[in-house]
């Protein structure tokens, strides 16, 4: 892109408009070029202004923030980052904003931590950088800098599981755009799926909220990971925001472990991890996918599931919001087959069982 992002911040509080204007303009390749109190000033802004992206609050005056980004995305489609409250109406109604073709979201700034308030300016930036070359209808890839960071100190390398079973697994990362590429995935999965891990990056407190929505809409058993969990077909279990989620293997059975560890890739839960423990306690007997998402996580993982002789997948670049994971699986040589989304439910379906299988309804 030349030039810098223009971004124009819609939310009713001054002193968030304040705030997140001082965050964006801190950045050298964002410039800030105005803000709105409600959606109506907002509209014609952006015909003026012309952003590259709206960060927009959820809860406003004169039109709330879903019914506004319904008639954008209409009329005007355009990338948006939202910025929630961190409740559970406000999980829900965030989620709802990603279905409708938000690029991704922010939590309302916390003010009473410098370091907090610290962390919060490089996620925001970072998520405005994403969605800057996110196009919301045709879909764009990223190429992402961020450093690879090993899962070693979370959970060492030791020899995968190699002995065939009957009881096979399914194991999923993804990150930005990836709620809804996720559901993509659930929808298309019968019944009596084989169990499913999943990896999302998203904070806490909305991670049991995706996980209660994937449950309502898809055929399959959903459910935020909780430590000490069987995996079992038909059932699929999504990371805790904030904790790291791995399969271990106990007696027969297959067992979610949470983990307090350090970030891998800067995230928590990490896609590397979750798959190198999937590696570990399933081996031959799992597939997995990576899906569209930011930067590097989980890449180096489905590498390494790659080379043991599982069978992988990763989103192509056409169908993700954006391409940094997948894409950098895809370079590292870490992929069986390069996918669009809706193909992935079938063929990892395929490859699990080896070959296709009616669906149990």
């Amino acid at each position: 892109m030349a030039g810098k992002i223009r971004v124009l911040v819609v939310d009713d509080s001054a002193l968030i408009r304040r705030l997140l204007t001082d965050m964006l303009n801190s950045a050298p390749d964002i410039e800030v070029v105005g803000t709105a109190a409600d959606p109506l000033i907002a509209r014609d802004k952006i015909k003026s202004l012309k952003p590259d992206v709206l960060t927009l609050d959820i809860e406003m005056p004169r039109m709330d923030g879903i019914t506004f980004l319904r008639n954008l995305m209409r009329l005007r489609p355009m990338p948006v980052v939202m910025v929630s409250t961190l409740t559970e109406q406000g999980a829900d109604v965030t989620l709802q904003a990603l279905e409708i073709g938000a690029v991704d979201f922010v939590t309302k700034p916390k003010l009473d931590v410098s370091r907090a308030l610290n962390d919060y300016v490089e996620e925001l930036v970072t998520k405005v950088r994403a969605a800057s070359v996110a196009k919301v209808r045709r879909l764009a890839s990223l190429e992402s800098p961020q450093p690879m960071q090993s899962s070693d100190a979370v959970i060492p390398r030791r020899p995968a599981h190699h002995l065939r079973t009957t009881d096979q697994i399914i194991a999923i990362g993804a990150s930005t755009g990836g709620t809804e590429a996720i559901k993509s995935v659930l929808m298309g999965m019968p019944r009596d799926a084989p169990g499913i891990v999943i990896a999302q990056h998203i904070p806490p407190g909305f991670s049991a909220a995706f996980a209660d929505r994937m449950d309502r809409l898809t055929p399959l058993n959903v459910k935020e990971a909780e430590d000490g969990d069987v995996v079992i077909p038909g059932h699929a279990f999504v990371a805790p925001g904030d904790r790291h989620l791995l399969l271990v293997r106990n007696g027969a059975r297959y067992v979610c472990r949470l983990n307090d560890g350090e970030p891998v890739n800067r995230h928590r839960p990490s896609v590397d991890v979750l798959f190198r423990s999937v590696l570990q306690a399933a081996g031959i007997n799992a597939v997995s996918a990576i899906l569209t998402g930011m930067g590097a996580d989980g890449a180096e993982g489905l590498r390494e599931m790659r080379e043991a002789g599982l069978h992988t997948i990763a989103q192509d670049e056409g169908t993700s919001v954006v391409w940094g994971m997948p894409g950098e699986a895809f370079k590292r040589g870490g992929a069986c087959e390069v996918l669009p989304l809706q193909a992935i439910a079938r063929h990892l379906l395929r490859a699990v069982w080896k070959e296709p299988r009616a669906a149990s309804g």
